[in-house]
């Protein structure tokens, strides 16, 4: 992968796409289920190319084949890792190593988006707000957050009380005062690439679940003296997460009725 073009600072994605998603109730892996007529995964692509993403390394897992296929229609644009065995975010990302040894071993300048490839209701101008806000403060990681009324589920952001970003703490390691936090991270990252695969080494094995999670990045990088930037930037409705049939019906209507509006009512 090419990490610059023209002496410009180069622009990537990684897509997380290896999961099956078992409460789907279907053997398809999950982000090859349709929302809006084409696979889920597809959105998210989508997404990143109208951004600015030179290249999207989609890392895939579970009947990698079919996503694959559901990605094909994009052609060189979109490149793969595999993670053969699930082993957590950070395990997924670092898969993607390969894809990035001419950018480390070059050192030009890059930046990735990591996302979830199941989250098709992402917009190309959150992204790029996000990465304006990532280049602006010359930060080693930006994350784009939202406030939501039942936080229920997610990573809390947590600050401190100047308002800046501490850490990303998970529901089920969260104290009282961190679950009534509104603020929560919907996985829409933008990393330095070598800041990225540096932290991603320091990651340790989470006590609960055995996996490797790449929501302690950005702290680690915070406490390596790197700057980290926080963006209250995802319209709440899009973060609507997929892990039921009921799930992606909600979230195939919201996405067909916002393709509808922004096509005259044409539908597509």
């Amino acid at each position: 992968m090419a990490g610059s073009t023209n002496g410009q600072r180069g622009l990537s994605a990684i897509v997380l796409a290896a999961g099956k998603g078992t409460r789907m109730q279907s053997d398809l892996p999950k982000v090859c289920h349709e929302v809006g007529g084409r696979p889920m995964v597809c959105a998210v692509v989508d997404a990143c190319l109208e951004a600015g993403c030179e290249r999207v390394v989609a890392v895939v897992g579970y009947k990698q084949e079919l996503v694959r296929d559901a990605l094909s229609g994009f052609g060189d644009a979109v490149e793969f890792a595999v993670q053969s065995e699930q082993h957590g975010t950070g395990h997924a990302v670092a898969c993607a190593r390969d894809a990035y040894e001419d950018v480390l071993g070059s050192g030009d300048p890059h930046d990735a988006f990591v996302l979830a490839g199941d989250g098709p209701l992402i917009r190309p101008e959150t992204l790029r707000t996000l990465l304006a806000r990532h280049r602006d403060a010359g930060a080693a990681a930006a994350l784009a957050t939202s406030v939501i009324d039942d936080p229920t589920g997610y990573g809390r952001i947590v600050r401190d009380d100047a308002g800046a970003f501490l850490r990303i703490v998970e529901q089920k390691n969260a104290t009282e005062t961190e679950l009534a936090i509104r603020e929560v991270n919907p996985s829409y990252y933008c990393f330095s690439v070598p800041h990225l695969f540096s932290a991603l080494e320091k990651v340790e094995r989470n006590e609960v679940s055995g996996e490797y999670y790449i929501t302690d990045v950005p702290e680690l990088l915070l406490r390596a003296g790197e700057r980290v930037e926080v963006i209250d930037a995802v319209p709440p409705e899009d973060i609507l997460s997929i892990n039921t049939p009921g799930h992606l019906a909600e979230v195939d209507a919201i996405y067909r009725a916002r393709h509808a509006d922004a096509s005259g009512g044409k539908g597509g």
